[in-house]
């Protein structure tokens, strides 16, 4: 009968609005998570390649009709939105390391079909051209090392303020100091041979939060899967000078065997192997962010040698210390470098 239609369009009504509140299961979760990984770890290796929603679906596992809403849910930006990000922040890196390289070949490698597209789009996201924003590295690094430094250690600054303040009158810059200063930290060059490992995937800003995140994510998980004693390695993605602190993606990783199968929210990666200049470190959480600038920033430009497109990362052998009571502990600072 026609008007018996009303009552079971109301009930389904109510079942669909209970359907929709439903908050999802651990289980479901930990899927997503994993899935939504391994999309972003495809996108950053073929970062220079047309990635179209078909073929990302088919890398998470999800229907291509779906997968599109489902990504701008998880990410809080659309597939394109996140793609455009991703290739101009790879580029502003890739422009600030690798000093020699042509601009438009560094466009070609993130993913523009021209120079002119790869400017205008550059511009429009950091309000300034490529070649401006390379030819401002070294101010910038060294305005990063002195927010780093004042982070800190804020009462040395506060007895540095009115130095800084005569130094900097005549520098257009605004920044201080943009000489690079003789590099503490004991340098090595070696080739280290690709490396398996599993991982948890950190987003959010750096810092405090990514001690955390080992102490009572990772490490746990470790012990969970009996990995204990074997080398760890930490890999920032992102740079927080270039990307927005909620969306800076940190792992925690820990060497592998071949036939080790994640379970959890882990996901499986291969750190390139290759040539790299090896750091040792010796401090704490906060300051080897000031450690890093320093490494590129005083170190890099004076070896001869050249960032490339791998990935740095933390190394943590099996006898790192740790204390605990100070935080501080020991690692390798694992710089990816090629010839001029």
């Amino acid at each position: 009968m026609v008007h018996g239609t009303p009552k079971p369009a109301r009930r389904l009504g109510r079942a669909a609005r209970t359907i929709a509140v439903r908050p999802p299961s651990p289980s479901a979760l930990v899927t997503y998570t994993q899935r939504m990984n391994r999309v972003l770890d495809h996108i950053d290796n073929h970062i220079d390649e047309t990635l179209e929603i078909a073929p990302l679906a088919e890398v998470a596992h999800f229907s291509p009709f779906h997968f599109h809403r489902i990504f701008t849910a998880w990410m809080g930006e659309t597939l394109g939105d996140y793609l455009r990000r991703r290739r101009l922040e790879v580029a502003a890196a890739r422009l600030a390391g690798q000093q020699r390289q042509p601009i438009l070949h560094i466009a070609l490698s993130v993913g523009f079909g021209s120079g002119e597209a790869f400017a205008r789009a550059f511009k429009t996201h950091f309000g300034q051209t490529p070649s401006a924003w390379r030819a401002t590295t070294a101010a910038r690094w060294t305005e990063e090392l002195q927010h780093v430094r004042r982070r800190s250690n804020p009462d040395q600054v506060l007895r540095k303020a009115d130095q800084e303040a005569n130094a900097g009158k005549n520098d257009n810059s605004g920044v201080t100091n943009n000489t690079p200063q003789e590099f503490k930290m004991q340098v090595t060059l070696s080739t280290l041979p690709p490396t398996r490992v599993a991982y948890l995937r950190h987003i959010g800003p750096y810092g405090p939060s990514i001690s955390a995140f080992w102490q009572q994510q990772f490490l746990p998980w470790m012990h969970a899967n009996q990995l204990e004693g074997r080398p760890c390695y930490g890999l920032a993605h992102d740079d927080p000078g270039i990307t927005a602190a909620a969306n800076c993606r940190y792992d925690a990783c820990v060497e592998v065997t071949a036939d080790f199968s994640p379970r959890g929210q882990a996901g499986i990666a291969l750190l390139p192997g290759g040539r790299y200049a090896l750091a040792d470190y010796r401090g704490n959480g906060p300051d080897i962010e000031r450690a890093w600038t320093e490494f590129l920033r005083d170190w890099l430009p004076n070896s001869g040698l050249q960032i490339d497109s791998r990935p740095v990362f933390e190394h943590y052998p099996v006898d790192a210390k740790y204390d605990p009571e100070s935080g501080e502990f020991n690692c390798q600072l694992c710089l990816p470098v090629k010839p001029l």
